[in-house]
C-alpha cells in the first residue's frame, strides 16, 4: 500500500474515479494496546468485523494473541496470517466438517455452543478415528442476554435461555477440559450497565448448574464514537465488568475474556467517495449500501463525514446519499452534514469504517472496486487518543 499524509493528499495525487479506502495502522495499533493493557482479562479480536490480513498483523504485533473466528474460512484466513495465534470458533452453529477441520488441521480447541445438539456434534466431530473422545476441548455455553442498551440487537438468534442453561452446562462439563460461559450484549452498547445485567444472568446459570467454571467471556459490544453516539469511556465498562466478574461463583483461577470487534478496528479505516450528481439535498456518490456503507443504508448508521475541497464556503446542510447501483434501496438517509455548496465532482471522506465497512463490500452491478492506501493522520473520531472530555455523568462504575 502507498502512504499519504491524509485524505486531501490522496485526492490531489490520485484524483480517483473509484472509492478509496484509507487505512490507519497506527490507530488500530493504539486500540489493540488499549484493550491489551486496560481490559482486566484477555481480549480476543472478532475477525468478522474486519478480516484484513494486514490488520490482523497489526493487532498481533500489538499484543492481541487470541482471535474469535466464526467460520472455517475465517479459521483458514487467520491461521495463514497468524500461524501462532490462538483461534476460538465462536459461532454457535457450525457444520461437523468445519469443526473437524478446525480441530484436526488448525489446532482449534475452543468451541461455542448453545444447544445439546451442537454439543453432540462437536464431540462427534473431534473424536479420533477409533471413537476415542477428545480430551482437550474448551467449551463455552452461550447464554441469551438482553440487548436493550445496544444500538444493534444480538439477542434473538443465539444463546440458550437461562431456564435451560443448567443442564447444558452440566453436560458440557463432563466432556471438556475447560468450561466457560459467554454472551453478547449487542453491538454498540452505550452503557456499561448492559454487562451488569448479563453477568447477573451468568451468576444465576452457574449457581443452578453447580459446576466449576473456568472462564467467563463477556463478548463484544464495546462501542466506538459516531455522530449522535458518544459512549462513556471504555475504562468505565472495564471497571464494572471486573467488579461483577470477581463476585461470580467461579474457580479461583477463572479467566475473564472479551471479544471486541468494532471497538478495536472502527478507527482503522475511512473512505473517500466522489459526488457524481446532486439533486437538492441528495448526493449521488460512488459507494453505498452494497459497498462499504451497508450500515448507513440498512440500520441508518450515521458516519462522520468531511468535504475535502478547499473552496466550499457555505454553511452546513443535512444531506442524504444515494449509492452507485440501480437499486432504490441503495439509499442512506443520514443526515450527513456537509457544506451547502458541495457539487458533482467534489470528494467526501466518510470516517469510522474500519468495522464492517470493507468487510461487507460486494460487486453488485459491477461496482465495488476500491484501492487501499495508508494515511498518517488521525481518524475522524477516537476513544483512544486521551483527548475526549470526561463528563461527570460518564462515571457509571458504581451502578449495581
Amino acid at each position: 500500500m502507498h502512504n499519504h499524509p491524509d485524505a486531501k493528499a490522496v485526492i490531489r495525487t490520485l484524483a480517483p474515479d473509484e472509492p478509496v479506502i484509507l487505512n490507519r495502522p497506527h490507530a488500530a495499533a493504539r486500540a489493540a494496546r488499549f484493550f491489551v493493557e486496560k481490559f482486566p482479562g484477555r481480549s480476543l479480536y472478532a475477525v468478522k468485523a474486519n478480516p484484513s490480513p494486514e490488520l490482523l498483523q497489526v493487532l498481533w504485533v500489538n499484543g492481541v494473541t487470541h482471535y474469535d473466528v466464526a467460520s472455517i474460512a475465517e479459521v483458514r484466513l487467520t491461521r495463514q496470517a497468524l500461524p501462532e495465534a490462538e483461534l476460538c470458533f465462536m459461532h454457535p452453529v457450525k457444520t461437523a466438517r468445519a469443526i473437524r477441520e478446525a480441530y484436526f488441521e488448525y489446532g482449534v480447541k475452543t468451541f461455542t455452543l448453545d444447544t445439546p445438539e451442537e454439543l453432540e456434534k462437536i464431540l462427534a466431530a473431534t473424536a479420533a478415528e477409533n471413537g476415542e473422545a477428545a480430551e482437550d476441548l474448551r467449551l463455552l455455553v452461550r447464554l441469551r442476554v438482553s440487548s436493550e442498551y445496544s444500538e444493534l440487537s444480538l439477542a434473538s438468534k443465539f444463546g440458550i435461555e437461562l431456564a435451560d442453561a443448567a443442564p447444558l452446562l452440566q453436560a458440557a462439563r463432563q466432556h471438556c477440559d475447560w468450561l466457560g460461559v459467554c454472551f453478547h450484549v449487542g453491538s454498540q452498547a452505550m452503557s456499561p450497565f448492559a454487562y451488569v445485567q448479563a453477568l447477573d444472568r451468568v451468576r444465576a446459570a452457574i449457581a443452578e448448574a453447580s459446576v466449576v467454571i473456568d472462564m467467563v467471556d463477556v463478548g463484544g459490544g464495546f462501542p466506538s464514537v459516531y455522530p449522535g453516539m458518544e459512549p462513556p469511556p471504555l475504562e468505565d465498562f472495564f471497571a464494572i465488568i471486573a467488579k461483577h466478574f470477581e463476585a461470580l461463583p467461579i474457580a479461583y483461577n477463572a479467566e475473564l475474556w472479551c471479544e471486541p470487534g468494532r471497538a478495536m478496528c472502527a478507527e482503522y479505516s475511512s473512505l473517500i467517495v466522489r459526488v457524481e450528481k446532486r439533486r437538492d439535498t441528495e448526493l449521488y456518490i460512488n459507494d453505498g449500501a452494497y459497498g462499504a456503507l451497508f450500515d448507513a443504508a440498512h440500520v441508518d448508521w450515521r458516519f462522520p463525514v468531511a468535504a475535502l475541497e478547499d473552496d466550499l464556503r457555505d454553511p452546513l446542510l443535512e444531506f442524504a446519499f444515494y449509492g452507485p447501483t440501480c437499486d432504490d434501496a441503495d439509499y442512506m438517509k443520514g443526515p450527513f452534514l456537509l457544506p451547502g455548496d458541495i457539487r458533482a465532482g467534489d470528494y467526501i471522506e466518510i470516517g469510522m469504517l474500519g468495522a464492517y465497512g470493507a468487510a461487507m463490500k460486494t460487486g453488485f452491478n459491477g461496482f465495488g472496486d476500491a484501492e487501499q492506501v495508508v494515511v498518517d493522520d488521525e481518524p475522524m473520531a477516537s476513544l483512544y487518543r486521551g483527548d475526549r472530555q470526561r463528563l461527570e455523568s460518564d462515571n457509571v462504575v458504581n451502578l449495581r
